[in-house]
């Protein structure tokens, strides 16, 4: 099976090359897989003549999408507005990623699958739901996953961030401790992106976060404890480090369409975050 990635060299891009080798993965990245430009990207799309196209590439830094709201719907709208229409155009299947951030962050329990999303409360948010919508009306032979927290080799991330900062020159670390979520590997996503494209049969959105919540704080202390760092940590509110963009309390997402299809459960966070640290701090 040939794979096209967009956001080749990406955190998660990477991943995917390293992880999906019994596929042929064609990693595309700006200048030439420029997916603003539609006529070129579509070029592209029927010179590699892939089976799937994985679409990573976005506008991820969700600060700085709440001041350049332009280039943000350009990116994460309009571009996956044009990988969606030249994957359709095609005959190829697309598996689109997404991010929690496309609901509000306000319920009392993991979001599935079939809670409605409206965009959250941020530019990135609604930029992705955006580009949710435009696969959904323009690649009916698509998927979209959903992450968070994610991590994964080389980063940037918060594994990498707390690491770090943890060097021995500051006595305590404060974290929010009011924001919960699933912290998410890259391995894990790229292993069950794998059997999802075994799966031609299957549509629609899929949420692929690791099993178990965390807070950040939660998630920093098991860092440190699988680092061997004694570094002590402060919890602390969201309101005490405000942000251009306001996070979402609860980034948690269940798995329900996993579970509908019969496939394995994702890793429970802690697992994959002792593997991750064992490969990529050795």
């Amino acid at each position: 099976m040939k794979i096209m990635l967009t956001g080749g060299r990406g955190m998660l891009g990477r991943t995917l090359c390293a992880e999906l080798t019994d596929f042929t993965v064609i990693p595309t990245d700006l200048p030439d897989g420029d997916i603003t430009d539609a006529a070129k990207f579509d070029t592209l799309v029927a010179e590699i003549k892939p089976d799937a196209v994985i679409h990573c590439a976005a506008m991820t830094a969700v600060d700085k999408c709440e001041t350049e709201i332009a280039l943000a719907y350009k990116l994460n709208s309009d571009g996956t507005a044009n990988v969606a229409s030249a994957c359709h155009r095609h005959g190829v299947r697309l598996i689109a990623i997404s991010t929690d951030y496309v609901f509000d962050g306000a319920s009392d329990r993991p979001y599935n699958e079939f809670d409605l999303a409206t965009g959250g409360n941020t530019i990135y948010g609604k930029s992705k739901f955006a580009g949710e919508e435009a696969v959904r009306r323009l690649c009916p032979n698509h998927l979209i996953c959903r992450i968070s927290w994610l991590y994964g080799a080389g980063g940037p991330s918060f594994v990498h961030t707390m690491i770090k900062l943890a060097d021995g020159t500051r006595p305590e670390l404060k974290i929010v401790a009011d924001q919960i979520g699933n912290p998410t590997s890259t391995l894990a996503v790229a292993r069950k992106l794998r059997e999802l494209l075994l799966r031609p049969e299957l549509t629609g959105t899929f949420h692929l976060t690791c099993e178990g919540e965390a807070s950040w704080a939660d998630f920093a202390a098991e860092i440190f404890r699988l680092t061997g760092k004694k570094q002590k940590i402060v919890p602390c509110t969201t309101a005490e480090f405000p942000r251009p963009a306001p996070r979402p309390a609860n980034s948690r997402l269940d798995k329900m369409r996993l579970r509908q299809a019969g496939l394995a459960p994702m890793p429970h966070w802690q697992d994959a975050l002792a593997e991750f640290i064992a490969l990529e701090f050795k």
